[in-house]
């Protein structure tokens, strides 16, 4: 069978990325411009900045990923690029560049969604992984357990009530002073913490989450008591979060019969969290699979292999594709 090789595209947020990826799974490039830097001195992503730096950026990351993977143009197979969800000025960056590329060479366009992508890079990081499997996709912009089907579809099983995990995170270390990135400020504060402090939790039946009340009661802590151990604090949120997520993955194992779970998404970087996904893996019959780190944030990879299974099944998109900010799974 003829080698796929897929251009990838990725621009929802904050990184510049272009990836060449062969049969969904054998990384060639993932070349990757940040602009963390950037949106550090604003406390968050600035969108009308990211737009704008990924305009200025996207073409010399293309040609550095083309080169790294040694190939031309004319080689690849098919373009995919995200789509949605994400910024929409960002989105458009990317999907306008892929299509006038798709375009000028003559290739099939795949607009990816960017959630699909996020699943997709356990596929690069575990050559063996098949459907059916659980994915808990853990990002700034989502929280869901997915039910994968099949390589290219999905029944959303339970998702987030009001913020999205990352987006607490976020929204924490903002107010106690961390910054931005959040998400990985707090893990690195938490490691020095202790998970003394006890938190309210919300119980909801079925598998959908809340953390609204949760990043209410440390915020409302911090304030009232502003000499408490920011340590402490972010440990015990962090363990707090990672009892709620087992809850409903075991919850969710149980209700399914499915013993795979695939974790996905920026979180899924969080060191506490995945030392108690390998915990319970020890614990129960359950496998769970962990994306390499480099691959759990923003990537071109990941949507270059989620391209290559949309190739397969022909799901092309035609020259009318647009960027989608709240695109669903």
């Amino acid at each position: 069978m003829k080698d796929i090789i897929i251009l990838g595209i990725e621009s929802s947020c904050d990184e510049t990325s272009v990836a060449v990826v062969k049969n969904g799974r054998e990384v060639l490039s993932n070349v990757i411009n940040t602009q963390i830097s950037i949106h550090e001195l604003y406390g968050g992503v600035v969108p009308e900045i990211a737009s704008r730096n990924h305009v200025e950026n996207i073409s010399p990351v293309m040609k550095e990923a083309l080169k790294e993977a040694n190939v031309k143009i004319d080689d690849v197979d098919g373009i995919a690029c995200t789509y949605g969800p994400g910024l929409v000025g960002a989105l458009l960056v990317g999907v306008s560049y892929a299509k006038a590329l798709s375009y000028a060479a003559n290739k099939p366009l795949i607009g990816v969604n960017h959630i699909q992508g996020h699943i997709a890079a356990n596929y690069i990081t575990y050559k063996d992984l098949e459907p059916p499997f659980l994915t808990l996709l853990i990002s700034g912009g989502n929280t869901q357990l997915v039910l994968v089907k099949d390589y290219t579809k999905f029944e959303i099983l339970g998702k987030t009530r009001d913020d999205a995990v990352g987006e607490a995170f976020d929204k924490i270390a903002r107010v106690i002073g961390l910054g931005y990135p959040g998400g990985p400020k707090m893990d690195k504060l938490a490691q020095e913490g202790t998970p003394n402090i006890v938190l309210p939790k919300v119980h909801i039946d079925g598998l959908d989450f809340s953390f609204s009340g949760l990043k209410t009661a440390i915020i409302n802590l911090h304030h009232k008591t502003p000499d408490i151990n920011k340590a402490d604090l972010a440990a015990s949120f962090e363990k707090d979060v990672a009892e709620i997520l087992l809850e409903n993955t075991k919850k969710a194992v149980k209700e399914t019969n499915i013993n795979k779970i695939a974790l996905a998404g920026g979180v899924s970087a969080n060191s506490y969290i995945r030392k108690a996904f390998k915990e319970l893996e020890e614990k129960e019959d359950i496998k769970v699979y962990y994306p390499e780190l480099k691959l759990c944030t923003d990537n071109a990879a990941m949507i270059a292999s989620a391209g290559y299974y949309n190739f397969l099944k022909g799901n092309f998109s035609d020259l009318k594709l647009n960027a989608v900010p709240n695109l669903k799974l």
